[in-house]
């Protein structure tokens, strides 16, 4: 498995990854303590409820967006954020179409191809 992300790393040249229904993704760039990952949601997709041992936080870029962690739900829109401690339940509703930007430590080994 690689194990770092090229140094520049350009939209339009990066593949999307299917990330569940109405979802897809683009891996920014990772070394083996971090990640960074960019998550297209059509309204009405579903990041279903599930945990990991990464530390995460993201970043709402566009659109609207029901979060639910540690079982608190806030609904988060533009400039908004959240961070999920290890192995806590989280997950999202997107209300309006809308694009998360997630950063992981370490890195989300499983999202990369082998």
């Amino acid at each position: 498995m690689k194990t770092r992300s090229k140094t520049f790393l350009i939209e339009n040249e990066l593949p999307w990854e299917p990330a569940g229904e109405g979802a897809k993704r683009q891996i920014l760039g990772y070394d083996g303590q971090i990640m960074m990952v960019k998550v297209s949601f059509e309204k009405g997709a579903v990041g279903a409820l599930h945990e990991h041992y990464h530390t995460q936080v993201s970043y709402v870029a566009s659109g609207r967006f029901e979060v639910t962690s540690n079982g608190e739900t806030r609904v988060l829109g533009p400039g908004d954020g959240f961070y999920v401690e290890p192995d806590s339940t989280h997950g999202v509703v997107c209300l309006e179409a809308g694009t998360l930007l997630d950063v992981f430590t370490p890195q989300r080994s499983d999202f990369l191809k082998k």
